[in-house]
């Protein structure tokens, strides 16, 4: 990936409608594991996602974090604390356009439209305005009616459902796949290009 063109990390902040997007920072860590440390969460994302969620997790996650080749996963701010990421996992070779999203965010903030918020900014302000992502990708149990909405409230399609294709719980149950295309990637022949976000086609896209 060529997602690091915009160079130092420090204007990694996007502000939204009672939020913010911005790099995590080891000054979160108590904040994470109080916003992760959560069974509802857990029940919803794969099983790497550590439970219970303790002070070496948040360590272990925030620096790896910091030391992606660019920002791949931002914290969302509230009120002053971290309760909630947006991330991308880039794929590679062929793929290496391609990104799987994920995201999270804590229970006490459910039900405000905080997650599609700012998703929205996330996709169309940073992912593909900043970075030489084309396509993202996510993968939604099939019990996660909130998830889903949030995808399809910000034009992610579903584009098929893997039968059985995840185990949780002890129990198999179907992956709803979606994608979402960057507007006009293949128009614009370098995909290695940055727009700043004033000019960024994709910054105007409406949520």
């Amino acid at each position: 990936m060529g997602g690091g063109k915009s160079g130092g990390r420090s204007d990694m902040i996007l502000k939204g409608e009672g939020f913010m997007l911005r790099e995590w920072s080891l000054n979160d860590v108590d904040d994470l594991v109080d916003a992760a440390n959560d069974i509802r969460i857990w029940n919803n994302v794969r099983d790497g996602f550590p439970y219970p969620y303790t002070k070496l997790d948040a360590i272990s996650f925030i620096t790896f974090a910091l030391h992606t080749p660019y920002v791949q996963n931002m914290a969302i701010e509230v009120e002053g604390h971290a309760v909630g990421n947006m991330g991308v996992t880039p794929m590679s070779d062929v793929e290496r356009h391609s990104a799987e999203l994920g995201y999270w965010l804590a229970g006490a903030y459910w039900g405000q439209g905080i997650a599609s918020r700012a998703l929205h900014i996330f996709v169309h302000e940073y992912l593909f305005c900043r970075t030489d992502i084309m396509r993202l990708f996510a993968t939604v149990f099939e019990y996660n009616v909130a998830s889903v909405k949030v995808l399809e409230n910000n034009g992610f399609r579903r584009v098929g459902i893997l039968r059985k294709a995840a185990c949780k719980n002890g129990r198999f149950i179907d992956l709803h796949y979606y994608e979402l295309l960057r507007k006009h990637a293949f128009e614009e022949g370098d995909p290695d290009r940055e727009l700043p976000v004033s000019e960024c086609p994709e910054a105007n896209v409406g949520y």
